[in-house]
């Protein structure tokens, strides 16, 4: 029988990933209303939860000469107190300060002989806020299993119930020794592709499901190739460092569902259109022509079961979105995402991704780590755009709301901009990561992404969100957030959020 904590073959890949200035965490950096908790609050509530995550009190334990993939182990040495951390931004402790300390957290390479995680407490925030900055291994948590693990950690109400605490004090169980997870491995190795050959057995009693399953999964895995092929080059896609800059804009969820509903497609496909809009008047602005120009998003979707949320790892697979830069028209833009995204679900890709990542597991792991590195070296998408179906209902923290979540997500080497994108009780925010040299004015592509909401908004006769006060962006309650500050203007006169005050 398998090691339940042993990596799965797509989570160990984000180690192999994480090289040359590349940091596989998830992040996101949070706004809550009221005065901030005390260090010590923070630190007790955090703990007062761990028992149900427990994913969160281990570390890796590496199988002698890669032997096996890295298995998840108690650490005996675990501190609270190095997990969660305390800051607090310098003078005026405004969103621009908030957005560069976020940048410089989120540089940081996790330690991979502790537990792969961090909370930051941030104070000195203008206003009555303060904010939390997280971060959390790739290989340890995907974007979906993350939102289920946030409405665990935090409270739905202002005053809940305690927490029930756990049966008995934790007690790290003791750390196998090198031959013990040698030993393990290959035991591994030996009986589980048995029981894989004994379920072979049991599907050929039944060929012709067999027949129509090879054949669905071979035409998956050429439309997932497929999807890889003609990836043009960009200026983002250059080698990358390890320092990053962080930026992130606000918008609302009912708008990008007015707009859908008028224009057709999905709230996906107007999340695309948005980013191709920014990236095209970004490009021409900064002289790079655009003629019939097609970048490629990569974009993850959730493969999870409904039965395994709020389980720890990955169960995502992928699909490549045309993004047409060129265009420069939001309705025509829109459309043609719509359509494309139409055709790449019909075909199979996203199950295509599926069956590769699957295949991993049995990568023997020296295999897997040149292949993930080999991958990594390969231009098969320009940038990451991905969207997370986030809690639709207000959180809380000790009692403080919780205004806004601007999430990350890691860049691979040569990818040197992702976009991830959040919706949470009625909004829905975009947080951009980049290369610090490689897009050293991200502010502006910011102003241009909310200037492409309201071009959308326009063409179909929605109000735009970004001309509103912040406090109408959700459900009522705080202001979500800051506004974005004015940008230096570009593409054809767009309009954008305007500076605070």
């Amino acid at each position: 029988m398998a090691n339940r904590d042993r990596l799965s073959g797509l989570d160990a890949s984000f180690l192999h990933l994480e090289r040359a200035g590349a940091h596989m965490h998830v992040a996101s950096c949070m706004t809550f209303a009221g005065a901030p908790p005390s260090y010590d609050e923070l630190v007790r509530q955090t703990e007062s939860r761990l028992h149900l995550v427990p994913r969160y009190r281990q570390r890796l334990a590496d199988v002698p000469l890669q032997q096996g993939r890295p298995v998840w182990v108690d650490d005996p040495h675990f501190n609270i107190r190095y997990h969660v951390r305390h800051t607090a931004l310098p003078e005026p402790g405004g969103q621009a300060e908030l957005r560069s300390l976020a940048g410089r957290v989120f540089s940081q390479r996790l330690d991979r002989s502790k537990p792969l995680w961090e909370i930051w407490l941030v104070e000195c925030m203008e206003g009555d806020q303060f904010a939390l900055l997280a971060k959390t291994h790739h290989a340890l948590v995907d974007g979906v299993s993350g939102v289920d693990i946030v409405t665990v950690i935090f409270d739905t109400r202002p005053d809940p119930a305690p927490v029930p605490e756990p049966d008995q004090p934790w007690i790290p169980r003791p750390v196998p020794s090198g031959a013990q997870l040698l030993s393990d491995a290959l035991r591994e190795r030996a009986t589980v592709p048995a029981e894989i050959v004994r379920g072979a057995r049991a599907l050929a009693r039944g060929p012709r499901q067999v027949a129509g399953r090879v054949a669905h999964d071979v035409s998956a895995l050429s439309a997932q190739v497929a999807g890889t092929r003609g990836v043009p080059p960009s200026p983002f896609n250059r080698r990358i460092g390890p320092h990053r800059r962080f930026a992130w804009v606000e918008g609302d969820l009912g708008q990008f569902k007015a707009i859908k509903n008028e224009l057709g497609g999905t709230v996906n496909d107007v999340v695309l259109a948005s980013v191709s809009l920014a990236l095209g008047d970004y490009l021409r602005a900064h002289g790079h022509g655009t003629d019939e120009l097609t970048l490629t998003a990569m974009v993850p979707v959730s493969v999870r079961a409904d039965v395994e949320r709020g389980a720890l790892g990955n169960r995502v697979a992928a699909m490549y979105a045309p993004l047409p830069v060129h265009e420069t028209d939001p309705l025509r833009t829109l459309r043609a995402i719509s359509e494309s995204m139409a055709g790449i679900k019909a075909s199979g890709q996203a199950v295509g991704a599926q069956v590769l990542t699957q295949l991993t597991d049995f990568a023997p792991p020296t295999i897997l780590s040149q292949a993930a590195r080999l991958a990594s070296r390969q231009l098969a998408f320009n940038l990451v755009v991905t969207n997370v179906p986030g809690p639709q209902f207000s959180l809380y923290s000790l009692g403080r709301r919780l205004q806004a979540i601007y999430p990350m997500v890691p860049l691979a080497a040569n990818m040197g901009l992702g976009i991830a994108i959040m919706s949470y009780d009625g909004a829905i925010n975009f947080g951009l990561v980049a290369d610090y040299d490689i897009v050293p004015d991200l502010d502006d592509l910011a102003g241009g992404l909310a200037g492409a909401m309201d071009e959308l908004a326009a063409a179909a006769g929605v109000e735009p969100a970004a001309l509103r006060a912040p406090s109408e962006v959700g459900r009522g309650g705080p202001p979500m957030g800051f506004p974005l500050p004015r940008s230096r203007p570009y593409g054809r006169g767009r309009r954008h959020a305007r500076q605070p005050g």
